[in-house]
């Protein structure tokens, strides 16, 4: 099923360096190359439940939309660096823009519900692949 959708980037109130932890990052990039392969568009949605908040991610950019505000984008993960980190284990640095008054308050809870969103779709979604049937002869007893 082809899902397109279209979202609005109201003007930026403000920015700020930060940095993903590098096990939300790493999956996050994972979900993203699976699902390349499978869409034409090659953005992953991932709803954030607990937060009713749809995180749309590509290979360059996260983006996240309240379902209170439809189409209009409240915050952005912008200019990942993973080149800069020493170790595939450490944290990633990027930048976040916000769109919205309040978006700075709801970051520390995001990374963290974000992270447990990722884990949950990961465990839903089938692995890409073949699969080949074995066929087994019974024994008689």
């Amino acid at each position: 099923m082809i899902v397109e959708e279209t979202f609005y980037r109201p003007d930026e109130l403000a920015r700020e360096a930060r940095s993903l932890p590098s096990s939300t990052y790493n999956l996050a990039h994972l979900l993203v190359a699976r699902f390349v392969a499978r869409s034409s568009n090659g953005c992953v949605f991932v709803p954030i439940r607990s937060m009713q908040v749809l995180a749309v991610l590509d290979a360059e950019e996260f983006i996240f939309v309240d379902r209170e505000r439809g189409h209009l984008i409240d915050i952005a993960w912008q200019h990942f660096r993973p080149q800069e980190r020493a170790a595939l284990d450490k944290p990633v640095a990027y930048t976040a823009v916000y769109y919205t008054a309040g978006g700075s308050k709801n970051m520390l809870r995001l990374q963290s519900e974000f992270q447990k969103s990722l884990v949950q779709l990961v465990r839903r979604t089938p692995a890409a692949g073949g699969a080949r049937i074995i066929k087994l002869a019974l024994q008689e007893r």
